[in-house]
């Protein structure tokens, strides 16, 4: 089973993939789908939808698994975010991946332990979880971490 983690964002969208075997998990890939701020916004949400694509080609997951999103301070950063998240759903959805999401807490409880985890903490597990894993920034060790939350759920009883 191969899964893909994604972390949106509208600037810096992280992306890993994990092979999954019951409770055992190796590292694939992982990187980031950037987009230039200087692009008009439909522009930007167009390279998001073809670097998305562009990894399912190359990696063939078999489901995919997203992080909510959090309501931030500013409405219209949480409106640029809401549209990069939907981008990022429909890229999968358009090759029948099925894409399940989970809380950032969930992700951080899944991988670290606890729920209110430092972004170190979550790299610092993502190493152990993963041998010879290097995220490329914090973007793609958090969207590993995400494929690894799914693996771990996808196999518990609901």
């Amino acid at each position: 089973m191969r899964i893909l983690g994604l972390d949106p964002s509208l600037t810096s969208t992280g992306w890993g993939i994990i092979e999954a075997e019951g409770n055992r998990i190796k590292y694939v890939a992982d990187g980031i789908v950037k987009t230039d701020a200087k692009m008009n916004l439909a522009d930007r949400l167009v390279k998001l939808h073809e670097g998305i694509c562009e990894i399912i080609e190359t990696y063939r997951p078999d489901e995919a698994a997203i992080e909510e999103v959090f309501l931030n301070s500013n409405p219209y950063s949480s409106l640029k975010l809401g549209q990069a998240r939907g981008v990022v759903f429909l890229a999968p959805a358009r090759y029948n991946i099925s894409v399940a999401e989970y809380e950032p807490n969930k992700i951080k409880k899944a991988v670290v332990g606890v729920g209110h985890a430092e972004k170190t903490q979550v790299q610092t597990m993502i190493k152990i979880l993963l041998p010879g894993c290097k995220p490329k920034n914090a973007d793609s060790a958090d969207a590993l971490a995400i494929a690894i939350c799914h693996n771990n759920f996808r196999l518990s009883p609901r």
